[in-house]
């Protein structure tokens, strides 16, 4: 089997290519020669299917999307069969009957198919494995609040180690949208505000999974999370410049640096032309300019919404040679256009079979580098063995969960001081599926099984409260419900409120899809205030003068600026998973030495949006608008129980070559009395360039441990190619001139500032340019 942390491009054409054939072994392209037309169709679409409790795969009744009837699986797959989707995450299904189901079907394709060839079998791992019983981490975005790429990385192994143990070959994650409006609903699924921190945590992430191997697929490429208004499947109006220089970069790192070996075109259509059919991104830019040698899977549905959402084809024949001419190898989840109405197109001349040939050789590879072909899918007797919740993942979870939680302010009331009584009060208090996301398969799928338990050991904050508070006297009150604007409840937890010396208010989002939830896939706002009532019950609880600790459990940032100003403590915590409740509590009780930072700003309000940091000086407050501009707390804010300083910043060269390295070194203190962790974050500022540049861009960025009254020197190593923009060429360029740093707590902490010249031409960036900083804590003299 190929190692899929190193895999990587045969061969990298420059930008004016001619058609990029795979490269392929004489195998592979033996088969290739051997198969019919209908068997070529086979292997570039998949059939939604699940395992029955009886160990059969069985495809769904229906396809909630288009509303077509399945057929049955053997019928389907009888020339043969690309992928098969979802056997774990379809239905609940104990582990060891899913795995004895997968094997069994596998087995079926190489015994009972004319080539014999099995199927690349894939499955949602956003947060996990979404699978029953398989351990649920915190969300992509708690993984930006981490700011800790290395952790994510160790993650994405655990997800890829259960994965490859159920016969699972790929992993639909991660998110790489960039996050650009709140009110979006798939917020909660991306890992931030800043390219550079999605693509150094997502590519992290690629070579975690791919180090079990598991292909990793990058989603959604490109442009979905910039949609008008923030709704989902909406038209995006991204320039070039904003597509290239914000959406684009975390793919790229991805593809070429984390060598990742499938990549989902996005649902958008940028100023028109739907990704799906866009060979301009598809293949001119992803395979020849980026070198990437993977398959393209569509999202679901993606090809057949070419005729029937975007209307840019006349039927699903149409769609599918568009799709296909535009580069998507595998249509998922099943075959809408890829089989007959295909099919029908080959035959009749429309779509050159060449183009569905050039598709099955990628696949093929890609099977051949799974070592697929030579499997045979005996009995292993492994089957009763799996366990998806071990304890060192559910460690790995508790230690991410920890990481993420960020300390947005405190009076002082924390960490609790053995209080004698505690009200726990909030819709999300003790509710357990609020520690976690859309696409988590306690909120995914066992929402419509409420029947089945989550198959989990999981503490709600209120009964993880009361084990880490053993001493403390807690009441408890719901106070309302998330969504609904049923007041009932609201006076007993005054009354809760009022009786005790502190209240802790657990407030937030409950994460679904398509409107069923507050956040989520098709769960958009159009504004930002808490969901429900909550905003009244906090308000409520205020009023009786006990201090308040506000405690967010959410999948995007709310306007929350009147309890900023009024709240004793607030906590945010973005979907912390199985173990989230526990780090809460810990960070709460002092345990835990908060260290999270918010990888969105804290936005003003719904009518701000959309908003980012990297916005020009034309998008910061104005004396010729009345509309404050600014968020409540910045990208890269968060606070702990301990008092960090900056000292001694050190350029190692006032200039800098536009194609070299900036150097600089720093010394962090831990001024306070317990020890904590600092997350030293670099910012630049390209004082003038050919076009506007941000007023702020994160540089490099790193976690640095320190004892109580320790020091560090830290030195921060920035690739000039960081700079780069897209020049009014649209070239990626590096330009000479003066840049702005500065070390701080966020985008607007300048605690020491200093700053360099780049000299030297006009730098254009090429495929062997750096893109990742590099943060080393030196050895003590």
């Amino acid at each position: 089997m190929t190692d899929l942390r190193t895999a990587g491009p045969t061969h990298l054409p420059g930008d004016d290519a001619p058609e990029l054939l795979p490269a392929a072994s004489e195998r592979v392209r033996g088969l290739l020669a051997q198969m019919t037309l209908r068997e070529k169709l086979a292997q570039v679409v998949g059939l939604w299917v699940g395992a029955g409790a009886d160990g059969e795969v069985v495809a769904p009744l229906q396809d909630a999307m288009l509303g077509e009837v399945a057929p049955p699986f053997e019928e389907f797959a009888v020339e043969g069969l690309g992928h098969l989707t979802r056997v774990f995450g379809t239905r609940p299904v104990e582990p060891a009957t899913g795995r004895r189901a997968l094997r069994d079907a596998q087995r079926w394709l190489v015994e009972n198919t004319r080539l014999g060839i099995p199927a690349i079998a894939h499955e949602e791992c956003l947060t996990g494995l979404a699978a029953w019983r398989a351990t649920t981490f915190p969300t992509p975005l708690a993984w930006g609040a981490s700011f800790d790429g290395e952790l994510v990385e160790q993650v994405g192994a655990a997800i890829g180690e259960s994965m490859a143990g159920l016969g699972v070959h790929q992993g639909l994650a991660p998110v790489l949208d960039v996050v650009r409006d709140v009110r979006w609903g798939r917020v909660d699924e991306c890992i931030g505000e800043d390219p550079y921190l999605v693509g150094t945590i997502g590519t992290g992430y690629v070579r975690g999974l791919q180090s079990a191997g598991v292909l990793a697929t990058l989603k959604h490429f490109v442009g979905y999370s910039a949609s008008r208004a923030g709704r989902n499947l909406a038209p995006v109006s991204a320039g070039p410049r904003e597509v290239a220089d914000v959406l684009l970069p975390p793919f790229e790192m991805a593809v070429r640096d984390g060598g990742v070996r499938s990549v989902m075109h996005s649902y958008a259509e940028i100023d028109g032309v739907p990704v799906a059919a866009d060979r301009r991104l598809l293949t001119e830019l992803l395979r020849h300019r980026w070198g990437f040698d993977g398959t393209v899977v569509a999202d679901y549905f993606g090809v057949a919404f070419l005729h029937s959402l975007h209307h840019v084809a006349g039927d699903l024949g149409e769609a599918a040679g568009l799709a296909l001419e535009a580069g998507v190898d595998i249509e998922l989840p099943t075959g809408n256009a890829y089989l007959d109405p295909l099919r029908e197109a080959v035959e009749a001349g429309r779509v050159p079979v060449a183009l569905l040939d050039q598709a099955v050789l990628r696949v093929l590879r890609q099977k051949e580098e799974l070592g697929l072909l030579d499997a045979t899918f005996d009995d292993d007797g492994q089957d009763d063995l799996v366990d998806l919740d071990p304890a060192g993942h559910r460690a790995l979870a508790a230690r991410l969960a920890e990481e993420s939680v960020v300390l947005l302010t405190n009076d002082g009331v924390l960490p609790l001081a053995a209080p004698p009584t505690v009200a726990v009060v909030g819709p999300n208090a003790d509710r357990l599926e609020a520690l976690f996301g859309c696409y988590s398969f306690v909120n995914h799928v066992l929402g419509h099984h409420p029947e089945v338990g989550t198959g989990l050991v999981v503490p709600t904050v209120l009964e993880a409260l009361r084990d880490e508070l053993p001493d403390a006297v807690l009441t408890y009150a719901q106070g309302s419900a998330v969504s609904d604007g049923d007041r009932s409840m609201i006076p007993a937890a005054v009354d809760a409120a009022a009786a005790a010396s502190v209240a802790v208010v657990v407030v937030g989002d409950h994460a679904a899809l398509f409107g069923r939830g507050t956040v989520g896939e098709g769960c958009d706002v159009d504004d930002l205030e808490l969901p429900g009532v909550q905003r009244e019950l906090v308000e409520a609880v205020l009023a009786t003068g006990t201090p308040v600790v506000l405690v967010m459990l959410t999948g995007r940032p709310y306007a929350v600026d009147w309890a900023v100003d009024r709240c004793a403590a607030v906590v945010q915590s973005f979907f912390p998973g199985e173990e989230g409740a526990a780090a809460i509590a810990g960070v709460l009780s002092g345990r835990v030495n908060p260290s999270g930072r918010l990888p969105v700003s804290l936005p003003r309000s719904g009518g701000a949006q959309p908003y980012s940091y990297l916005h020009p000086a034309l998008g910061a407050a104005s004396s010729v608008t009345n509309v404050p501009t600014a968020p409540v707390l910045p990208f890269g804010h968060g606070l702990s129980y301990t008092s960090f300083g900056y000292e001694d910043l050190q350029l190692t060269s006032a200039q800098v070559r536009t194609d070299g390295e900036i150097e600089l070194e720093v010394t962090v203190r831990n001024d306070g009395d317990r020890a904590g962790t600092e997350v030293v974050q670099l910012y630049g500022h390209d004082v003038v360039g050919s076009v506007t540049r941000p007023v702020a861009q994160l540089l490099a960025y790193g976690r640095v441990e320190l004892g109580a009254g320790e020091r560090a020197r830290v030195r921060l190593t920035v690739p000039t190619a960081r700079l780069a923009f897209s020049d009014r060429s649209m070239t990626r360029v590096v330009e000479p001139g003066a840049v702005e740093l500065w070390v701080g707590r966020s985008c607007e902490d300048r605690t020491l500032e200093t700053s360099v010249t780049l000299v030297g031409g006009l730098h254009r960036l090429t495929a062997e340019c750096p893109r990742w900083s590099r943060v080393e804590v030196l050895p003590q003299a």
